[in-house]
């Protein structure tokens, strides 16, 4: 690329100039210097242009794995609060249920204790009944 460049500056610089003209061929000379040095600047501003260019995709692929990594981290951490979420819930529901068994324990409990009562109170209501049927009064 670089010998095609410095040839085609060679070519226009010889063009303006006449090859029977000898004072001339030092301002020949001066020019394809003076092109040969533009041509190594472009160069170099393409070199540099390309390295600055390079470093800005580094840094755009540093900041695309930062986020990836970042978000990794969120996902994770929201997961985390999920899987802690749904431990509380089951044992809030674990708690509750042990309240229901209890509670259910406990009418259980009252409805013995009442049916109890109420076989006692009947039993009772028969003999005063019997004993007055015995008795006749």
């Amino acid at each position: 690329m670089k010998n095609l460049l410095l040839s085609s500056i060679l070519l226009l610089a010889l063009s303006f100039t006449s090859c029977r003209d000898t004072k001339k061929s030092e301002s020949v000379g001066d020019a394809i210097e003076t092109a040969a040095d533009a041509a190594g600047d472009a160069v170099d501003s393409a070199v540099d242009a390309a390295s600055d260019a390079a470093d800005k995709a580094g840094d755009a692929v540093d900041s695309a794995v930062d986020a990836a990594s970042d978000a990794a981290d969120k996902a994770g951490d929201a997961v985390d609060g999920a899987v802690n979420a749904a431990g509380d819930a089951v044992d809030n529901i674990k708690a509750k249920a042990g309240d229901a068994v209890d509670a259910a324990g406990d009418a259980v409990d009252n409805v013995k204790a009442k049916a109890g009562d109420a076989a006692d109170n009947a039993t009772d209501a028969v003999k005063k009944e019997a004993d007055k049927l015995k008795t006749g009064i």
